[in-house]
């Protein structure tokens, strides 16, 4: 994925100090800048072109969830507040995560996975993509993502399990990751990512597909949930 173009507003020093931290863990997110309120953001909107703004909601003059509505077209938003009640409200203006202060390096990471998710869903869609290749045991193997199953890390290889096989492939769990679209395939587990289009049903912590079943670590199930459209 190309850079994405960072904006972070808050009115407190070290909230943004924290959110610049967490940003440099991820050489994609590049921070135009920093503003203090929504009028001098609002400046930075007009001259620079934003991917995502890193926003607080309680701000003198204008707060965040006011200055949302007055930016026409705006890009992916993740509110940072310590405030829980408006987070309904963030939502219904088509927030793509709301982080409650303070949040951890863990929970910052799967809000950054979903706004990768967000901002490859407006990429137009086009007959490329449609399937990767996996060499396993010496031979390259045509893998059509709609009957990819499931991937599962196994040390230092990946089992692929579709319709048709099962293949044990050296490739590292991250780089298996990465070939595949994040608006189908979601990480249920640190050892197991899915295609949410082959699920059957969802029983507390298991994901079942067929007569597999999958389960679903603590730390991913709300951006699992959210990604089949689920709000807890």
């Amino acid at each position: 994925m190309k850079n994405i173009q960072c904006l972070i507003v808050d009115d407190e020093p070290i909230a943004r100090q924290i959110v610049e931290g967490y940003c440099a863990h991820f050489e994609e997110l590049k921070i135009v800048t920093s503003c203090s309120d929504a009028w001098e953001a609002r400046k930075v909107l007009e001259k620079n072109t934003i991917d995502l703004i890193f926003l607080d909601i309680n701000m003198p003059v204008l707060d965040g969830m006011a200055f949302m509505k007055t930016i026409k077209n705006p890009p992916q938003v993740v509110f940072t507040t310590a405030y829980k009640e408006f987070a309904h409200e963030a939502f219904d203006i088509a927030a793509c995560d709301y982080l409650l202060k303070p949040f951890s390096l863990d929970r910052f990471i799967m809000a950054i996975d979903r706004v990768k998710e967000k901002l490859l869903e407006q990429i137009p869609k086009s007959d490329e993509g449609q399937f990767i290749y996996i060499k396993s045991e010496g031979i390259i193997h045509k893998i059509i993502l709609e009957e990819l199953i499931y991937g599962e890390a196994r040390g230092n290889n990946v089992l692929v399990v579709t319709d048709k096989q099962q293949l044990i492939t050296t490739m590292t769990f991250t780089n298996f990751e990465s070939l595949l679209p994040r608006s189908t395939f979601l990480k249920v587990h640190r050892s197991f990512i899915i295609n949410k289009n082959q699920i059957d049903r969802i029983q507390g912590n298991r994901v079942f597909i067929n007569s597999i079943e999958i389960p679903i670590g603590s730390k991913y199930k709300e951006y699992f949930l959210r990604g089949i459209g689920i709000k807890e």
